[in-house]
């Protein structure tokens, strides 16, 4: 471990003093051992001197100047595509993160990992189908980078060839399901056309199109790539970083362990693709370290719903529940569950953890968007969506109802809803907060661990209570809004698709056949909603509680081959009339602002009685509470 630079941390307002230390690891693994023989071609990679497999990797801790004054507890982030940081933290907790994801460029201020290339066992280059599809394309484009496909700006493999008639190029037009019509291989070229008309010049990151690309059509490009990298490393990384922290010892140069010796409990929380990782992490067994003891106590899983394509030949961790895209082959659920949909026998995400009984006490949170984008269904009722899937006793499930992917990032207050995430969407993104209701769950984790005390009872939508219903308007409930579109259509389909046979679908690991058969549509379930167009189950933010719109986990795309179905993971937004009058004459069936709350002292007056309920229930904090009260008096509801 070499520690690159320590600096003061900027201070919380009555707050310990803090550092932020900043440096690199270099770890090896025994590919021989039991505990890493799941990465896909680790034993491909090439060996050092001791017949190790390398990784270098980047990590930043936040902790205590005073160490007496440190928590015990190493509270870890997962980066997502490399980014995120750590901070000063008022309870005295070491904040760790650091790279696990082996396709990101090393890059200043993101955390990354240097992992080998996989080889035959004749030394020659390993090749195999690689994937990328395309849209969104500016009209009339003759070239687009392959980096731009599946998910990610990431480097995509080099081709082995780059004569188009050894790959294959399909388009699909809007409207149109599958992969489409396949363009002639003279037609197209791996090639820059930027500065040289087609067949442009010779450039394997670049493709080129001899009529140019249509920005209405989706473009899906199967070619053979070599050279994988073997980014399951990033797994077994991040599972000997946190065990060595935790150890309290020197590393075998002597240098300090930057976290301290006081760690004695390890909480790890994650964030929508690294959510995925901690998912994976788990169900691989990366949560029993190389001497099988446990790494993480617990883990907060958020806005999670899918495994990462991380463990892959040529995977694609970037990845967001696209076109063809892995992530929801595997195993989806915390409770065992027999999956005869796609006769794939009874798992659960637990089973590995199980066996070396290194299961982490799980939150998980999500909420509205994870079902409309990111095909959370099958974790809450399974393949076949006839019954709820019964959670452990060592999980918890909290459901944030109608709020957007990581829920609204303002206060929540805005009448005209958030700053468009994806500036093609047709509404305006949901302001509705997760984050508050969040570091509550992240709290009652900590506690579990450290204390034993058990966090609230789960709380999220069920078939049983008729919280889940089918993606239709009449199943929904949903109110007829003058003027607005409607959730029919904007679901991202649950689809099961085979990757052929050296595929391990329950692992999401080996190696993948490209394109991906397309075998069937599956059911999906989503949360129905009130006379507001609001959803009902869960654990409700204050601004919930007193609306000033309809709060949606789906929007509208108005570009490209997806207009008219759901917008990425983006909710949307439709406020609220202000006066009655207003709302008879659109014919808005939903009450104004004025019919709820009269006046902007009785909107705030209903916003301090909602925040003492949360506060009470133990999902706000006191300086949340107050904050929130202080912003509703701000705010220009009704004033």
């Amino acid at each position: 471990m070499t520690v690159e630079n320590v600096s003061p941390a900027a201070p919380l307002p009555g707050g310990m003093a803090y550092e932020i230390v900043t440096g690199h690891f270099t770890g090896e693994l025994n590919p021989a051992d039991p505990h890493n023989a799941i990465i896909t071609d680790l034993r491909g990679a090439p060996r050092n001197a001791h017949a190790r497999v390398e990784y270098v990797a980047t990590f930043r801790v936040a902790r205590p100047v005073d160490p007496a004054k440190a928590s015990g507890v190493l509270f870890y982030e997962v980066p997502n595509r490399g980014r995120g940081g750590v901070a000063a933290d008022r309870d005295g907790h070491i904040r760790v993160i650091s790279g696990w994801q082996g396709d990101i460029t090393p890059t200043p201020g993101l955390q990354t990992i240097a992992v080998p290339i996989a080889r035959r066992a004749d030394g020659g280059a390993i090749t195999g189908p690689v994937l990328a599809t395309f849209s969104k394309v500016t009209a009339g484009a003759a070239g687009v980078s392959i980096a731009g496909g599946l998910g990610g700006s990431n480097p995509r493999p080099d081709p082995v060839s780059l004569d188009s008639g050894k790959a294959r190029l399909w388009r699909a037009a809007r409207g149109t399901e599958g992969l489409g019509a396949p363009i002639l291989a003279a037609d197209w070229a791996f090639a820059d056309c930027h500065t040289a008309p087609f067949p442009g010049t010779p450039d394997p990151h670049q493709l080129c199109l001899k009529s140019g690309f249509d920005p209405d059509a989706a473009y899906t490009l199967a070619y053979q790539g070599k050279n994988p990298l073997v980014l399951g490393i990033g797994f077994a990384a991040t599972r000997d970083l946190i065990a060595f922290l935790r150890s309290g010892k020197a590393d075998d140069a002597g240098t300090p362990n930057p976290a301290g010796a006081r760690i004695r409990w390890t909480v790890a929380s994650s964030t929508s693709q690294s959510g995925n990782f901690l998912r994976s992490f788990v169900h691989l067994g990366f949560n029993a370290d190389e001497h099988g003891a446990r790494v993480f106590d617990g883990i907060n899983p958020n806005i999670a719903a899918r495994q990462v394509p991380l463990n892959l030949r040529f995977g694609e961790p970037g990845g967001a529940a696209g076109r063809f895209e892995a992530g929801s082959e595997g195993t989806l659920w915390w409770g065992r569950y027999a999956d005869t949909a796609r006769h794939q026998g009874s798992s659960s995400l637990l089973d590995r953890c199980r066996i070396s009984h290194t299961c982490p006490k799980v939150i998980e949170t999500l909420g509205a968007s994870e079902f409309w984008g990111l095909r959370s269904s099958p974790g809450f009722v399974g393949t076949d969506a006839q019954a709820d899937i019964a959670l452990p006793a060592n999980v918890r499930r909290y459901y944030f109802p109608s709020v957007t992917h990581g829920g609204g990032r303002g206060d929540g207050f805005s009448l005209t809803g958030d700053p468009q995430i994806f500036g093609r969407c047709l509404l305006r993104d949901n302001p509705n907060p997760s984050i508050l209701s969040l570091r509550a769950a992240q709290d009652a984790l900590i506690d579990w661990v450290r204390s034993g005390k058990a966090p609230p009872a789960s709380r999220y939508p069920t078939l049983a209570h008729g919280d889940l219903v089918r993606p239709t308007n009449a199943a929904l409930g949903w109110p007829a809004i003058p003027g607005a579109p409607s959730p029919e259509g904007k679901l991202n389909t649950f689809v099961r698709q085979t990757f052929g046979a050296a595929f391990r679908a329950n692992d999401l690991s080996g190696i993948t056949d490209q394109p991906p058969r397309i075998v069937a549509v599956l059911p999906s379930l989503v949360p129905r909603v009130n006379a507001d167009g609001n959803e009902t189950a869960g654990v409700p933010s204050v601004q919930l509680q007193v609306p000033i719109g309809t709060y949606t986990g789906w929007n509208v795309d108005t570009f490209g081959y997806e207009a008219g179905g759901g917008c990425g993971f983006s909710g949307g937004f439709i406020p609220f009339a202000r006066t009655r009058a207003e709302r008879l004459a659109t014919g808005d069936p939903r009450l104004s602002l004025e019919e709820r709350y009269a006046t902007h002292a009785g909107f705030v007056a209903q916003i301090r009685a909602a925040t003492a309920r949360q506060q009470a229930a133990g999902w706000l904090r006191p300086d949340d509470a107050a904050a929130l009260i202080a912003a509703a008096e701000a705010s220009k509801v009704l004033n």
